[in-house]
């Protein structure tokens, strides 16, 4: 591998710049903060927000379930449950709830084909974490 050689005296110059920046943002970020008020040398920072709690598995399932279910009655993609991200049982749901889907877009339109995804796949998810969930295969 080829190095690329500085002039004579770029080297020296380029740390002198750097360390000189350096000493500079270390100056004006390091220093007291001046007092404005009796009350400013009593203040502290409020706390930091806390995480948000973990959702629940079914509502990630419904999300993935609703989000696919759409693509895939859209005719926009097709895949295995393994592409889509899906288990095995996710996956069946989809499948459930994008043939009841299809049937509804005929019938009563896209706006209540999405309707029912919404409602369906949230009922799907919840009855399958009701009853455990995926098993302890990936598949599953």
């Amino acid at each position: 591998m080829a190095t690329r050689r500085l002039r004579p005296g770029t080297g020296r110059l380029g740390a002198a710049l750097l360390a000189g920046a350096l000493a500079g943002v270390l100056a004006t970020g390091c220093g007291a903060p001046a007092a404005t008020g009796a009350d400013d040398a009593h203040t502290t920072a409020p706390p930091a927000a806390s995480p948000a709690p973990p959702a629940p598995p079914e509502d990630l399932c419904t999300r993935v379930v609703v989000h696919w279910s759409r693509e895939v009655l859209d005719g926009t993609t097709y895949g295995d449950y393994q592409s889509m991200g899906l288990s095995n049982g996710q996956y069946e749901i989809l499948r459930n709830v994008v043939d009841e889907a299809r049937a509804e877009k005929g019938r009563a339109g896209a706006a209540a084909a999405d309707a029912l995804i919404d409602r369906r796949a949230r009922e799907g998810c919840v009855a399958w974490y009701r009853s455990g969930g995926p098993g302890e295969g990936p598949w599953q």
